[in-house]
């Protein structure tokens, strides 16, 4: 099927142009952890704050990838994982425009996250655990999932009645019990900023 297939990568301006351009580097955010741990609030903070820096972003979320380029996947494992492929395709070609991505989504198991490393690339896939513990997002519980999966009425409910495997190396581990998000998203700005900085000399 793949040998009709012809891509026109090496007409397109490359990725080091593109970088020169926005004056930054493009990365891939991905953070994971459980539902309700904070990830989707934490990802729009560190966009605000990261865009008043002058560094150009994009969210992806569970939300709004399911509700469009992957309305068509149910929650079997087969699709989780076709989920997490298509996501991490398209932070690739997000990412190869010098746009930083940032990722919010469960990612449950080393197995989805080590598919979207490979796919992203080691240097540009930067790992966010954000370490929330079970009991703190269930008491959050803001779309009452958790109340849902309890009660059996969701099955293979992340956390409840499906694992969560807590990441082997990752890039960063967040403490998202905090109430100060802007604290935190400082914290987190730390380790980022580095990744995405530009720096012209490289290109001398």
């Amino acid at each position: 099927m793949t040998n009709h297939i012809y891509t026109t990568f090496e007409q397109i301006k490359g990725r080091d142009a593109k970088e020169v351009y926005l004056k930054q580097k493009g990365k891939v955010i991905w953070m994971t952890g459980l539902s309700g741990s904070g990830k989707t609030t934490l990802a729009s903070a560190l966009e605000k704050r990261l865009f008043e820096l002058n560094y150009f972003c994009q969210i992806l979320d569970g939300d709004n990838v399911r509700s469009g380029i992957n309305r068509n996947l149910r929650f079997t494992e087969e699709d989780r994982i076709e989920n997490i492929r298509r996501i991490a395709e398209v932070s690739k070609l997000f990412m190869n425009c010098g746009i930083i991505l940032i990722c919010a989504f469960i990612s449950p198991t080393n197995e989805m996250r080590a598919l979207a490393r490979e796919i992203i690339g080691e240097d540009d896939f930067l790992e966010v655990f954000i370490d929330t513990p079970l009991e703190v997002c269930e008491q959050r519980d803001p779309k009452g999932l958790y109340k849902k999966a309890r009660t059996g009425e969701i099955k293979n409910f992340t956390g409840i009645s499906a694992p969560f495997e807590i990441p082997n190396q990752p890039f960063m581990v967040v403490d998202n019990t905090n109430a100060d998000i802007k604290a935190t998203v400082r914290e987190m700005l730390k380790k980022i900023i580095p990744q995405v900085r530009w720096d012209p000399s490289e290109i001398l």
